[in-house]
């Protein structure tokens, strides 16, 4: 099938789900959800909506996180009359009362809202662009978690997905890495090498094999980034990786991910069967000539393995050591050939920036730093979960701001950052911004994006 007519069939299908007259209910299903208990709550309304004979009048799909992860599991409502509220903290034993009050009679129920999705606040319930933890974040990694059935190509491709894949395709390669070089976007998964130069070395390094790898080996305690996002729109990234692999002149490539995200397995290999059915990957790309093979490597989950070079190893079979380097893995890589590695958050952010220009995504974010970067805030603070913010955001506006404050109002002591490699920030510099060379400045980094805040009572040393 060509891809403006699955488009058009996709589209067709998304309006079907959105329309105004038809009610739908989105269930928060990640692993964060889950763990609170969204699938105990998705049978609840399943059953609910039998009993009641509406099951036929309302769609009940999963979608990912929406990275309010304190208020899981969350629900998100339309009735027929097109009115769309979240609900936070919701338990089977409210499905009843949910249904009967918000689908049947149009009225939310005010003690469960968190947030009205699609428009300004009312009836005392305020907009969802307005929450504190939504308001200063520019959500394009994130674009679509929360919002799409991560389980349903059309909805990805109804929201705009594999339409840059298409345009690129009538590119030269040297055009779509001047593109990403000139968005400034460096590798979100620590390092921050500039994504555009890796890719050019990559280029033109001899040799007619060459290969793409997605580093979803996401170690950092309490970091939940890549593994939101594998969850949530897998797509995302199987379609960035296809931009990368035509820019480079790849023909293979690798989704490497972390044994102990089982959810993220089964979605991305779902993801890679409707890719390839979809004349998506595969051979003739889109009836282009470029083929592509992409497979799935889970791993045992040691930490050693999110390091390029014992990533590499890990691929080819053989024990997650790291190398010397040089040689790079843009010259030497999987099985001696050029390789290019970039991270989940990486890969996911190319297709809009091949879909929005450069100049949008470079004037996103600060100097040398263009675009969002993902953070998984935890720790002693009020609103856990998961934000995308624009470079250069001061760490003191997404503690007080974004995650409004240490819980029991207590006083930051510091804010620990990059994981194991990374360091503690005290209050004290809480103004510097959130940029690789701020950070460094700092003795910290940014790592893959964990932040964990510590209040006034924690330990250093037992910390250290």
């Amino acid at each position: 099938m060509r891809f403006e007519d699955l488009r058009e069939r996709a589209r067709a299908e998304w309006r079907e789900f959105v329309r105004d007259d038809r009610s739908s209910i989105r269930v928060g299903s990640g692993t964060c959800g889950r763990a609170a208990g969204a699938l105990e709550v998705i049978s609840a309304f399943g059953d609910e909506l039998s009993r009641r004979s509406l099951a036929d009048k309302a769609g009940l799909v999963e979608v990912g996180c929406l990275g309010l992860c304190f208020a899981e599991p969350l629900v998100e409502i339309k009735d027929a009359r097109g009115g769309r509220v979240l609900y936070r903290e919701v338990n089977p034993e409210v499905v009843p009362e949910l249904i009967e009050s918000h689908l049947e009679k149009g009225e939310p129920l005010h003690r469960l809202a968190l947030a009205v999705m699609d428009g300004r606040a009312a009836n005392g319930i305020p907009a969802f662009d307005e929450l504190p933890m939504i308001r200063r974040q520019v959500r394009i990694a994130l674009r679509n978690c929360g919002h799409i059935d991560p389980s349903n190509l059309s909805h990805y491709i109804a929201r705009g997905g594999y339409s840059a894949l298409a345009r690129v395709l009538s590119l030269e390669p040297e055009e779509v890495i001047d593109v990403i070089e000139g968005s400034v976007l460096r590798g979100r998964g620590g390092g921050g090498f500039p994504t555009g130069l890796k890719w050019r070395l990559c280029r033109r390094a001899p040799g007619d094999v060459k290969y793409v790898i997605c580093n979803g080996d996401e170690g950092d305690p309490g970091a939940f980034m890549d593994r939101s996002l594998m969850e949530g729109d897998p797509h995302a990234i199987i379609e960035g990786m296809l931009i990368g692999a035509w820019a480079i002149g790849a023909r293979e490539g690798a989704l490497y991910v972390r044994g102990e995200y089982p959810l993220a397995i089964q979605r991305l290999n779902l993801a890679l069967t409707q890719a390839q059915d979809a004349g998506l990957l595969g051979r003739r790309v889109m009836g282009a000539d470029f083929d592509f093979e992409l497979r799935l490597v889970c791993n045992a989950g040691a930490f050693v393995s999110g390091e390029e070079t014992a990533l590499i190893s890990s691929v080819q079979g053989s024990v997650a050591e790291p190398k010397p380097r040089p040689p790079f893995p843009a010259e030497s890589g999987l099985n001696g050939r050029p390789t290019c590695i970039n991270n989940v958050e990486t890969w996911a952010n190319v297709p809009l920036i091949l879909d929005k220009g450069a100049d949008w995504f470079r004037d996103i974010g600060a100097e040398k730093n263009g675009g969002t970067k993902l953070f998984s805030l935890s720790g002693k603070i009020k609103n856990t979960g998961l934000v995308e913010i624009p470079m250069g955001t001061s760490l003191r506006d997404v503690v007080y701001e974004i995650g409004e404050g240490v819980i029991g109002d207590k006083q930051v002591k510091a804010v620990q950052t990059g994981g194991p490699a990374g360091g503690c920030i005290p209050e004290s510099m809480l103004d510097l911004p959130l940029t690789y060379e701020g950070l460094a400045e700092a003795g910290a980094i940014m790592g893959s994006g964990g932040m964990i805040v510590l209040d006034e009572e924690t330990c250093m040393v037992d910390m250290a």
